[in-house]
Order: C-alpha cells, then sequence, then structure tokens
C-alpha cells in the first residue's frame, strides 16, 4: 500500500515550495549525486515505498533493497538513489522523515504483536484511526509492515457504537439498536462497554463485538467466559490504555483483539540519509 502521488506532492511542497536556496546559493543544482539510505540499529522498515517515490518525483532514479515489514541488522541498506543534487537535496529530508515515522510505528506495532502472541495465540492488534491526519496511508501502511491490522480505516467502513452516540438516543437503546442492526445487515455491530453491567446489556441486544474500554485484564478475564456464553460467536477486544507492556496480559484474559493507538506515537526509528558526489 502507497500514499498517492498527491499527498506525497503536497508533503514535498510543504518542505520546498519553490526552490531550495542552499544548493541554488552554492551553484551545485546540477552536480551528480548518490544517495544511500541506511537504518543505525537493528529493526523493522517502513515507509520504503513512499520515500523511493518521494526521490522518483524530483528526477532520481532509486532502487529500493527492501519491502515494507523487513528486518535489517544495524547500518542495512534500504535504497539507493542517483540523481542531481538539487533533485536530492529536495526531497531527502521528507523521505527520511517518512521511513523514520513508518518504520517507528512497525516496530512498536511488531513489540505489540509478539507481546500478544505470548498470552494467547492468535490474539491481533489492531490499530486505531487516531493517527495524525493526514497520514492514514502512511499509518496504516506501517501497522502492517508490523504485524498489525487497522481496526477501522474509518467512519465508512465499519460499525462502532460509542457512548457519544448513545447519549442522543432515547433511554432505552433497544430501538435504536434495531434499526442500526437492519441498516446495514452485512456488517457487523460493535459497541463499546465501560462497566460489566453495560457489557452484558449489549451482549443480550445482539452486538456482534463487544469493545470493552479500561477494563483491567483480570476484569476482562472474569467477564469473557459470561458473555462468550450467551454468545460463542461474540468477539472481544480490549480498549483504553493498550500498550506492549500490559498487551501480554490482555492477550491472555482471553481477548480476540486488542485495540491500540499506542504504536502512532513515540521515537521515530533511525535512518541514516548519506549522500556523496558521483564521479560525472
Amino acid at each position: 500500500m502507497r500514499t498517492p502521488d498527491t499527498v506525497l506532492e503536497a508533503w514535498l511542497r510543504d518542505d520546498c515550495p519553490f526552490e531550495d536556496l542552499t544548493s541554488a546559493g552554492l551553484g551545485i543544482e546540477r552536480v551528480p549525486g548518490r544517495l544511500e539510505a541506511r537504518v543505525k540499529a537493528p529493526g523493522l522498515v517502513a515507509g520504503t515505498a513512499d520515500a523511493a517515490r518521494i526521490l522518483e518525483m524530483a528526477g532520481a532514479k532509486v532502487r529500493l533493497h527492501v519491502r515494507d515489514g523487513d528486518r535489517l541488522d544495524t547500518k542495512g541498506l534500504v535504497l539507493e538513489a542517483e540523481g542531481e543534487a538539487g533533485e536530492l537535496h529536495q526531497t531527502v529530508k521528507v523521505a527520511q522523515c517518512v521511513m523514520e515515522y513508518a518504520s517507528g510505528i512497525a516496530n512498536r506495532t511488531a513489540e505489540m504483536v509478539a507481546a500478544a502472541e505470548r498470552g494467547r495465540p492468535g490474539c491481533r492488534v489492531g490499530l486505531t484511526r487516531k493517527h495524525m491526519p493526514g497520514t492514514k496511508y502512511l499509518s496504516a501502511a506501517a501497522a502492517l509492515a508490523g504485524g498489525g491490522i487497522m481496526h477501522r480505516w474509518g467512519l465508512s467502513d465499519s460499525i462502532l457504537v460509542f457512548d457519544q452516540h448513545r447519549v442522543f438516543t432515547e433511554d432505552d437503546w433497544a430501538p435504536a439498536f434495531a434499526r442500526l442492526k437492519s441498516f446495514s445487515p452485512e456488517r457487523k455491530v460493535a459497541a463499546e462497554a465501560d462497566g460489566v453491567e453495560e457489557a452484558m446489556r449489549l451482549v443480550d441486544l445482539g452486538v456482534d463485538i463487544l469493545q470493552c474500554e479500561r477494563f483491567t485484564p483480570e476484569g476482562l478475564a472474569e467477564l469473557i467466559p459470561q458473555v462468550k456464553a450467551k454468545n460463542p460467536q461474540l468477539v472481544v477486544s480490549a480498549a483504553g490504555g493498550v500498550q506492549a507492556a500490559n498487551a501480554e496480559a490482555y492477550a491472555r484474559a482471553g481477548c480476540d483483539l486488542l485495540v491500540t493507538s499506542w504504536p502512532y506515537f513515540g521515537k521515530p526509528f533511525d535512518v541514516k540519509m548519506i549522500l556523496s558526489r558521483r564521479p560525472e
């Protein structure tokens, strides 16, 4: 999955809307150059296809050595590019940031995936839509590269009822839920509960997916057998504060899915961009 060119172009214009004053002032814009991108530490890489395309859009010729989700050792080569110095300087920082931010997300996702698998094989890690606006393609690709799935791509692909929805319905939720289930009959209905009583009521109303907000792993270990007894096909997810440090415990409690935005926020993964003059 690659970010559309229109988005990549906007990122480039944001950094260099007109000309690179430094390269132009030095008179080096047309000097032949070479770029190598290498990781500084072992880990997964992501954002590689976007970075390559960004360089190509300025006229550079790129050779990509990896795919998103590949693991490299320290100083592992991600890509090489050749072009004029002006082309490389106009794109190098944006390409670097794309790979560093995406790789950071991929590595944190992979950490959560490994923890969830230790707790309960088959428990999946789903990334939310709480990414930085304008980065959906890049953030989602990074999550997939780390072994996660997308919990929701957006409001138009899935149904998830929060308390913020229920406050606009009548005190009796049943008619609104019945209407919701008939509104899009080919889609499953998910709803969030923040307590045991609310969870039981939602299961009785026929939700397909029960999202448990801010439950402790111990609380879920008690709740899940009860709701599964009512509906063995029910999918139970944990949300709210779920991260790598507690993913194993939540998975061990019996969750089918861990819903998280945690991988989106953290330190970028270091990618070194090495520029050099190419013999003419």
